[in-house]
């Protein structure tokens, strides 16, 4: 029988603590539980560890949610698919930047656009105490986390853009010393550059589209690789990963097994939308 200990994942009541403008593209929220012990059981396993945000519609002083004091995750979903939706809490899916200890926080970096969704509009306007509600990681290794370094690799290949920049940043942070990475990162503005922390041996390209950067695919195509076991993670866009994974693994012949990607949105759909269309990332690889 699964007990709350072996539970990969749970709901988590936060509140936001403060915020910080990274950049013109990003914004930190940074959440701690909405009581002092709410965090202790959470646990991210870093690198791309994604979770699920409930936010709350605007007027709505939190976000609605079925009881959640049982451990059928299952049944809770349910019955929040359940609710009208209008009503129910609104579902993004996020990645953890940091969890930190005493005291007990976690940062969420979130994209900002012009025409962005719910979310973008809520971290845009999100203050002290506000509060929301995460389906998050309750052990360190769980399936939310992509990133996974074969122990051969001896040269890490990094895609993301700006809705990537928290989880490649992370997975740069993780990297073993020496790590041989090369790193592209697809940004609106010269000004959402940043400092990265990291020990890897890494060369990080910023390709920022108002100085007329150069497409995904073309940026990758024109570097020459240096690893005979490459690993490669790209995450972002859906149709550049797809572009991307393409090019990687019929052009560079990089085993497809050692491609990790992402689609965390597509041009013109929501992320609802997005979930309900269909999943073309193999065709023509």
């Amino acid at each position: 029988m699964t007990t709350a200990e072996t539970v990969p994942f749970r709901f988590f009541a936060l509140r936001v603590d403060r915020t910080r403008r990274l950049g013109p593209s990003l914004v930190r929220v940074t959440f701690t539980g909405a009581t002092d012990e709410e965090l202790k059981g959470f646990a991210s396993g870093g690198r791309d560890q994604s979770l699920s945000l409930f936010l709350p519609h605007p007027g709505q002083p939190e976000p609605v949610m079925p009881p959640l004091d049982g451990d059928d995750l299952y049944a809770a979903l349910g019955a929040w698919r359940a609710m009208p939706d209008d009503v129910r809490a609104v579902m993004r899916s996020y990645t953890v930047r940091e969890q930190r200890h005493d005291p007990d926080e976690v940062d969420i970096d979130f994209a900002l656009h012009e025409d962005g969704g719910p979310a973008c509009r809520w971290a845009q306007q999100a203050a002290k105490g506000d509060r929301v509600v995460v389906l998050g990681p309750a052990v360190a290794d769980n399936t939310g986390v992509r990133f996974r370094l074969p122990d051969d690799a001896d040269e890490v290949l990094i895609w993301g853009d700006e809705t990537a920049l928290p989880a490649a940043s992370s997975i740069l942070q993780s990297l073993p010393a020496g790590t041989r990475a090369r790193v592209w990162l697809d940004v609106p503005y010269a000004a959402d550059r940043m400092e990265l922390a990291t020990e890897a041996d890494a060369t990080v390209t910023w390709l920022v589209r108002e100085e007329g950067a150069p497409a995904a695919v073309d940026a990758v195509r024109a570097a020459e690789l240096s690893g005979s076991s490459p690993y490669a993670w790209i995450a972002g866009e859906s149709g550049s990963v797809k572009a991307l994974r393409r090019h990687l693994v019929n052009e560079r012949r990089i085993d497809r097994r050692r491609v990790t990607f992402v689609g965390y949105w597509r041009k013109g759909l929501s992320e609802d939308a997005l979930r309900e269309a269909p999943d073309t990332s193999d065709d023509d690889v």
